[in-house]
């Protein structure tokens, strides 16, 4: 009779009559409940007793599992923790930093000279929070330097004057106030290029062919000083993309087209008009396969 019901319990356990068969089941062994679960044949414990210190017993060991995973889950956290955390603090403090000393410096009446440097002290002053949610005002100078020297693209410049320190973006801005002679360096002859190279996609290409490249909301076309291949990060190329386009340096300077190099070895021009016309590429070909595309 006990096989019997147990085996029906089991099988009505995970259907659904479960709540239902589990009622009834539970009723028809009330009045074994009096019995022992296991005792030996001189114990004088009451079965009560048995049960009752069996539950007890399981509750223990649950309650003490469940606080030794949690705490487990803790401690594995925090063991991975402190470092990545912090790397991932201070990765989102670069990239606020970037937006703002690119983009935002204007909107958000920061004091930005027109070689694009702006107080640190400022910067630690403005209501915002950084991708991690933590806010710009919690951070330290000492955090900005480290977002400086970890970044891998070297997008920001540091300079101290007059007691204070200052920082920039080295190149990308959208901000008007920024004049190309301050900010960048100016390449006066094709001898001080290896590479110029400019890094688009194949869903561009039609478009760039009919009408130049374009500076977009930026003051520059960006260009590349080198290729992926290179050994390093390489700035003003984006690592995903499958079109390389190559600037005749020599023809452009000769024409009249003002081009700059960063303080990370980014090539950038104004165009004319915002726009570096097609005849002044010398190739266009796919990355990473280097196929040449005709044009």
């Amino acid at each position: 009779m006990w096989a019997l019901m147990l085996c029906n319990a089991l099988r009505f356990q995970t259907g659904p009559y479960s709540s239902r068969f589990s009622l009834l089941f539970s009723q028809s062994l009330r009045p074994f409940l009096s019995l022992p679960l296991h005792m030996d044949k001189n114990s004088s414990a009451s079965p009560s007793a048995s049960i009752s210190s069996l539950s007890r017993r399981r509750g223990s060991s649950s309650e003490w599992g469940a606080s030794q995973t949690a705490e487990g889950r803790r401690t594995s956290r925090g063991g991975r923790g402190s470092k990545e955390t912090k790397m991932d603090k201070i990765d989102a403090l670069g990239r606020l930093l970037t937006r703002i000393l690119r983009h935002m410096a204007s909107e958000l009446n920061l004091n930005m000279r027109s070689d694009g440097y702006v107080r640190v002290s400022d910067l630690l002053e403005l209501n915002l929070r950084t991708f991690a949610n933590v806010a710009l005002k919690a951070h330290t100078i000492e955090d900005i330097k480290e977002a400086v020297r970890k970044d891998s693209k070297q997008r920001f410049s540091l300079l101290e004057e007059n007691g204070e320190l200052l920082i920039r973006a080295n190149q990308g801005h959208s901000i008007k106030d920024i004049t190309s002679e301050s900010l960048l360096k100016p390449i006066l002859s094709a001898d001080e290029v290896q590479v110029c190279v400019h890094g688009t996609y194949k869903k561009n290409l039609d478009s760039i062919l009919h009408s130049g490249l374009q500076r977009m909301s930026r003051i520059h076309v960006h260009f590349s000083s080198g290729l992926p291949t290179d050994g390093e990060v390489i700035s003003g190329m984006r690592r995903d993309v499958n079109v390389l386009i190559f600037l005749d340096v020599k023809k452009a300077l000769q024409d009249g087209m003002k081009l700059y190099i960063s303080d990370n070895k980014v090539i950038l021009t104004e165009g004319f008009d915002g726009v570096v016309p097609v005849k002044y590429f010398t190739k266009i070909e796919t990355w990473p396969g280097r196929q040449s595309i005709p044009f």
